[in-house]
């Protein structure tokens, strides 16, 4: 074996290219490993400097002994991707740390992003109109009267940082956008004269970046923290990763849609762990995938707890590129690299895993998830057993217990692959001739992630059926499956708060934590696009959908779902009349020329110029050259919290209502009581965001009594119920470091960084929890908050704190190691004492760096402001 990787050369198209070679280093043993560790390896030998690298090939040798490793390996992303509502705090902590940068003598030009960035501007979009046939142009209207002030802050930083490129409202939700324009899956670019190629890799600061992996091109999602880092030069640094083998065989029957595959992948792999770890899907049954079913599985990585879910390059990909308008040239380049470099997919192979799962496709049947968790996986048929209580009858003239207040055709997960689409479409059409209509209760809505649907549904004789069941296009965005649904309807509305009601949404999305489609909503069920249409019609998830009418027609005849489904050749025979490939270039400009993103105004120069008055946009106090001091004396709890508290309930993104704090707030300086917005467009401003952590009515503080409002605690010594940022300045006045307690996946769901921000604005140091989801831990790193893990099989709950308990952590920053045990005493007020040995729940010698110099920002800024590299 060679000691070292050599530049190869190879032909594409009559061009000569290199390729960094690294097989030979690993010989026989290279094609052992996953294709997600060929990337990484290729990756890491290629970014760092030799003598940083020359341990590696022992090191992944050692991984296909174990199957496992704690080596640390650089990532050096190509590029990465950012959405309005990330990248929205991530541009004002940038501002203020130029600010601070002129403030200290030094050119705040120093803060020049090294990566080139791409922002969709697609979390924003919401569901204020539908069905009617302007809801699209009004949503769009809507969206930039509420937010135009962050849109002029995006369109000051792609004017005064070169590499920052935003795709405006309406272009599309991010993971679209990167699947069908911005992907190249190999990269060519000049070198000293010679033209280097290498795989696409990219970061997104969204937990749904993996999506894109089912082209080949390998992301992960990482919250708004890590990217800025990596935007500044801070190196990626990972730990060879797990890597759990999905192998699939056989082939999805006719009329089972990829959401059902994804949903029981979901449930596979959350049953049995794999939060933290890469997921790859190998086998003869990922041949007969395409790459938008491929998409759909992938966009569940955070769903399924993993940082993410691959599938590797071949002729499916290849097909995908030529149907968006990839030119032949770069096609060729794809297969001929891939190829060569040993990433081409094999269906008979079986590298090594660190675990293994079957999943038979033909096994998979019609399904839902619900109604509270993605991984709750039901036959679609059994959304009624999925209640406990039961639902109960309603009254005469009520809406039904369990009434479809909210179907929703949404997200980039299930309107990415003109299949679903099309399967939607053709339901629509059944159903319309058969003259079935949605209850007046159920509110509808179709939000595409591409802006080429409109085109395809149309040439496809489709979209007339779709907008005459309700299901018209209300915009290109994220809409309902982050919160942005908008209001109910009156009817619903009026029975809110009636005993035993309970409503329900159905949505295509990925997600369905209670409260995060609408908060007065805590059930909801994922289904395919067809499948929301069908429970629209038929109003209720009181039913077996699969044996029970979901209407009548004209002569009173029962209309059941199987009448109505769409077959595989009809789904087919709609996409061959649909598609066009011109199709993208043509939506694509479209988007990015509407007069509203044109004409709107926007400053200029190096520094962003605050306006005082603004609750949209505020300069954040933790925007400075030096983190907190160390933390002294015992600390204090802040909240207990217990299973599966997600970034949504620590920061949620829905909508302010005027009587919470943070509408109280808003309405005080000076905001409209009758259009606060939701909390996902005011993440610049830190004082709403602080007053909207933990107030979602299922984040339960276990230091209080049942009954108790969200957002609230108890301050110790005085024992009075206040709310958290009263706590928090209190406890800050007394100097007393803060704790927060939780028992498992603390902090699954998005990537956002305000659900680390906001702990830390209340003056959280330290996390405890049965376990952290990998995103959020990164988070809370980058904000300088130490996240600590309970012993194995010790749950939070077992620990009865109280409030007056008291908090000694035994570790000083000398002594922090990756993975390194923590010495924690717990003291009661009795003067007895529980002392408990914790896990730090660090992974590298970076995240080390980072919480000694109290986070990223810091680190960052010392850096520059010491003129040295940070």
């Amino acid at each position: 074996m060679n000691d070292k990787a050599e530049w190869t050369g190879f032909d594409v198209a009559g061009e000569r290219l290199h390729r960094l070679d690294v097989a030979p280093l690993l010989g026989t043993d290279f094609r052992r490993l996953p294709h997600v560790l060929r990337i990484l390896f290729e990756n890491a030998m290629r970014s760092a400097p030799a003598e940083e690298t020359a341990h590696l090939p022992q090191a992944f040798r050692d991984w296909l002994d174990e199957g496992s490793s704690l080596v640390e390996i650089p990532f050096l992303p190509n590029r990465i991707m950012m959405h309005d509502t990330t990248c929205g705090p991530a541009l004002v902590d940038i501002a203020a740390m130029r600010d601070v940068l002129a403030e200290n003598g030094r050119d705040p030009d120093l803060l020049m992003p090294r990566i080139p960035v791409d922002v969709s501007t697609d979390h924003s979009s919401g569901v204020d109109f539908f069905g009617r046939p302007d809801a699209f142009q009004r949503n769009l209207e809507k969206e930039f009267g509420r937010n135009a002030e962050r849109y002029r802050l995006m369109k000051w930083a792609a004017a005064a940082m070169p590499g920052i490129r935003v795709h405006p409202p309406g272009s599309g939700i991010m993971h679209t956008i990167n699947l069908e324009r911005l992907s190249r899956v190999v990269v060519s670019e000049m070198h000293q004269g010679e033209r280097r190629a290498f795989p696409d890799a990219l970061l997104g600061t969204d937990s749904h970046t993996p999506m894109v992996n089912g082209l080949g091109v390998l992301g992960w999602g990482v919250g708004g923290l890590e990217a800025e880092g990596a935007l500044f030069g801070v190196p990626v640094v990972l730990r060879i990763p797990d890597v759990i083998g999905v192998k699939l065989t056989g082939r999805l029957r006719d009329g089972v849609l990829a959401t059902d595959l994804a949903l029981e992948v979901t449930r596979a792999l959350r049953a049995i762990g794999v939060t933290g770890d890469f997921v790859e899907f190998f086998g003869s049954g990922v041949s007969t995938l395409s790459v938008g079913e491929r998409a759909a599985i992938a966009n569940m990585a955070p769903e399924y707890g993993a940082s993410t879910g691959y599938f590797p390059i071949d002729d499916r990909a290849l097909t995908y590129l030529a149907r968006i308008g990839q030119p032949p040239k770069d096609r060729a380049l794809v297969e001929a690299y891939a190829r060569a470099s040993g990433l081409w997919f094999d269906p008979v192979a079986e590298p090594r895993f660190t675990r293994v799962i079957t999943v038979d496709l033909d096994a998979i049947e019609a399904s839902v998830a619900g109604p509270r968790r993605p991984q709750d996986r039901l036959p679609a048929g059994s959304t009624r057993s999925a209640f406990t209580p039961a639902l109960a009858s309603a009254r005469e003239g009520a809406l039904p217990n369990g009434a479809v207040v909210i179907a929703a055709i949404t997200s980039c997960t299930n309107t990415s692959d003109a299949s679903m689409l099309a399967a939607a479409g053709v339901l629509a059409r059944k159903a319309r001739a058969r003259g079935l209509q949605p209850p007046d209760y159920v509110k509808t809505s179709l939000a595409p992630g591409s802006p080429t649907a409109e085109r395809f549904l149309r040439r496809a004789g489709l979209l007339d059926d779709l907008e005459g069941l309700g299901f018209g296009i209300v915009g290109y965005g994220c809409t309902t499956c982050i919160g942005n649904s908008g209001a109910l309807l009156d009817v619903v509305q009026n029975e809110l708060g009636r005993e035993g009601f309970r409503p329900v949404a159905v949505l295509s999305g990925n997600r369905n934590f209670p409260g995060r489609v609408h908060p007065d909503l805590e059930n909801g069920f994922l289904a395919s696009p067809p499948l929301v249409i069908a429970f629209a019609l038929a109003g209720t998830v009181d039913i077996d959908i699969t044996r029970d009418p979901l209407g009548f027609d004209a002569e009173g005849k029962p209309v059941m779902l199987g009448e109505i489904w769409p077959t595989g050749a009809e789904i087919d025979d709609a996409v061959t009349t649909g598609w066009d490939v011109a199709d993208f270039d043509a939506a694509y400009r479209e988007a990015a020329t509407r007069p509203l993103w044109v004409e709107l105004e926007a400053p200029d120069g190096p520094r962003f110029p605050w306006e005082p008055g603004s609750t949209y946009l505020r300069r954040p106090p933790f925007v400075r050259p030096q983190g907190l001091p160390p933390a002294k004396g015992h600390a204090r709890p802040l909240l207990v919290l217990g299973d599966d508290v997600t970034t949504d309930h620590i920061s949620p993104a829905n909508q302010i209502r005027p009587d919470s704090a943070a509408g109280r707030h808003i309405i005080a300086e000076g905001g409209d009581p009758a259009d606060l917005n939701v909390f996902a467009s005011r993440r610049g401003n830190f004082e709403v965001m602080i007053r909207g952590a933990f107030t979602n009515r299922m984040a339960v503080n276990r230091l209080l009594p049942a009954d108790a409002p969200a957002g609230f605690t108890r301050h110790e010594p005085s024992g009075e119920i206040v709310s958290l940022t009263e706590a928090a300045g209190r406890y800050a006045n007394e100097k007393v470091p803060l704790v927060l307690v939780a028992g498992e996946r603390y902090g699954m769901g998005s990537s956002r960084d305000w659900a680390a921000k906001a702990v830390a604005l209340l003056g959280v140091r330290a996390v405890i929890a049965a376990s952290i989801e990998r995103i959020h831990r990164t988070n809370l790193i980058g904000m300088g908050i130490l996240p600590l893990l309970l012993p194995e099989g010790v749950h939070s709950d077992a620990l009865a704190i109280g409030s007056a308990d008291l908090f000694a952590i035994d570790l000083g920053p000398d002594r922090l190691a990756p993975r390194c045990a923590v010495r924690l005493t717990i003291i009661r007020p009795s003067g007895e004492t529980v002392p408990i040995t914790l896990r730090a729940a660090i992974e590298t010698s970076l995240e080390i760096t980072l919480l000694k110099s109290g986070g990223l920002i810091p680190h960052v800024l010392a850096g520059l402001l010491s003129s040295r590299s940070p």
